[in-house]
This record gives C-alpha cells, sequence and structure tokens, in this order.
C-alpha cells in the first residue's frame, strides 16, 4: 500500500477519531429518547465508555506521532493561525467537553435540560474536530491531499463507522432506538465512496510533476481499494442483513461488523498516506 504505513499513529487518530464523532451523535440520540428512563439512561451511560475508550487509543496514537506530551502543548500556540494546532484544539475540547459530560453522565449527575445541552454541544464539536482534521491536508505543495475527496472521505468514515459503532453501544446498553434511518445513511455512504474513489482515480491521472506521477503513487491502488470496498460491503451487510429481516443485530454480529470498517477504512487512510507527494510546482490536468 505505498509508503502509508509509516502513518500508522496518524492513521489510527484520524478513523478513530471520526467513528467516534458519528458514533456519539447515534448513542447520543439514543441518550437522547431514553432520558426520563433512568435504568436505561445508565445502562447507555456504561456502554458509551467504549466511545471515549477509542478516542484515548486514538489521542495516545497522536502523541506518539508527535514524539512527546509537550510537543502536543507547544503546538497550541498558534490556535488560529495553524491548521494543525486547530486541529489538536478541536480534538482535545471534543474529548474534554464529550468526556466530561460521559462521566456526569455515568455517575448519574446531570439535570435532565442542562445535560442534553451539553451532550448536543459535544456532538456538534466532534463535526467540528472532523472539519478541522480535514483542514490539516489541504496544502497547497500536496496536490493529491489538496481536494474535496480529502474532506469528503473523512466524513464518510464518519457515516460508515459513526452509525455501526453509535448502534453496537445501543445493543450493549439494551437500548432500543430504530437503526433504520442510520443504516441508510449508511449504505448511502457506501455507494458514496465508491463514487468518490472512480473519480478519486481519475484526477489521479492528471496528478503529475516533472518527475513524478501521482497514480504511480501507491502500487496495486485498485485493488486495495477495491478489497476495501469489499470489507465496507461485508461489515455493513452484518447489520444491514438482520434489519432486512425485520431482525435485531446480534451483538456479535454489531463487533464484527464494525471491525470490517474499521478495518476497512485503515486500510482506506493508508492509501490516503500512501498518496502524498510533495512538489514545488504540480500539474493538475
Amino acid at each position: 500500500m505505498g509508503n502509508g504505513w509509516h502513518e500508522w499513529p496518524l492513521v489510527l487518530f484520524t478513523v478513530l477519531g471520526q467513528c467516534v464523532a458519528g458514533g456519539l451523535i447515534v448513542s447520543g440520540l439514543g441518550w437522547l429518547t431514553v432520558a426520563r428512563e433512568r435504568p436505561a439512561r445508565t445502562r447507555l451511560a456504561r456502554a458509551m465508555f467504549l466511545l471515549w475508550l477509542l478516542m484515548g487509543v486514538g489521542f495516545l496514537a497522536s502523541v506518539m506521532h508527535l514524539g512527546s506530551p509537550l510537543r502536543m502543548f507547544n503546538s497550541l500556540n498558534r490556535v488560529g493561525a495553524s491548521a494543525l494546532s486547530n486541529e489538536i484544539a478541536g480534538g482535545a475540547l471534543f474529548f474534554a467537553v464529550g468526556g466530561l459530560w460521559w462521566l456526569a453522565a455515568f455517575l448519574d449527575k446531570l439535570p435532565a435540560a442542562f445535560g442534553k445541552a451539553w451532550l448536543v454541544i459535544s456532538m456538534a464539536l466532534g463535526l467540528a474536530f472532523v472539519w478541522m482534521m480535514s483542514r490539516v491536508y489541504q496544502i497547497e505543495t500536496v496536490p493529491t491531499w489538496r481536494n474535496g475527496y480529502t474532506t469528503a472521505g473523512f466524513f464518510l468514515t464518519v457515516l460508515l463507522g459513526g452509525p455501526l459503532l453509535g448502534s453496537l453501544v445501543l445493543r450493549l446498553a439494551r437500548v432500543r432506538v430504530s437503526p433504520v434511518g442510520f443504516a441508510k445513511i449508511s449504505a448511502a455512504a457506501l455507494l458514496l465512496s465508491v463514487a468518490v474513489i472512480v473519480m478519486q482515480g481519475q484526477a489521479l491521472a492528471a496528478i503529475h510533476s516533472s518527475v513524478q506521477q501521482a497514480a504511480t503513487l501507491v502500487p496495486n491502488y485498485a485493488l486495495w481499494q477495491t478489497a476495501r470496498l469489499a470489507m465496507l460491503a461485508l461489515g455493513l451487510g452484518c447489520w444491514l442483513c438482520p434489519l432486512i429481516r425485520r431482525t435485531e443485530p446480534r451483538t456479535l454480529s454489531l463487533i464484527a461488523g464494525f471491525v470490517l470498517v474499521l478495518t476497512a477504512e485503515i486500510v482506506g487512510r493508508i492509501l490516503f498516506y500512501g498518496l502524498h507527494m510533495t512538489t514545488g510546482v504540480a500539474i493538475a490536468g
């Protein structure tokens, strides 16, 4: 998959962060639905620990990429002026606000109206975090990243992995919220992913410098993307097939589905980093 392997800390950070942002929205809507049912609310708050565990793994990976926690704090010096600083600040704010909401919910210390508002703010911060993340890669000297496909890919991960992760959390908590609408969103995201892959592949063929062709950066690019799409289809199938049969997906089925989708998006993100092409003068078209 080219040289994208060496960026595995960023792969984990971005993919897990995007899945958690989507997962919080889905499970958070479930929490809002049962907010007045204390037993269900308590079970769901406990199950939502999975979200913040994954987010913690993602942040740990990002710290490993920076080399030390001190560098992360130093990078915050340019918030507002640097896309990287904005990303770290946005991620830290999402993690802190959402994590504190979860802790208060877990301890059952949330007033009803305040807890709902706090949760909605956390959901919005998750989406803002993904947006800030996508802006980091809009680099003028990297034409293979500086396009709408980067932003689309990041938000498609939210739509592919998030609803499935959120549904898993709801299942673990034994909270019944109709997942059909979210399943349709993920199915549509899969179709959009196919379109993005095709259009991006065509765009790569038109990007080159005097010494390098973008289309040759990742060997077997089409094969890996095909494998990725197959894993996405299988993963979502673990969730969608029971719903089509009008039965409730089992926990093991949802776990298997999420692992497949997560693996597929990790493959896609490795391919993304493998497309890094720094050039002073690039020709597109």
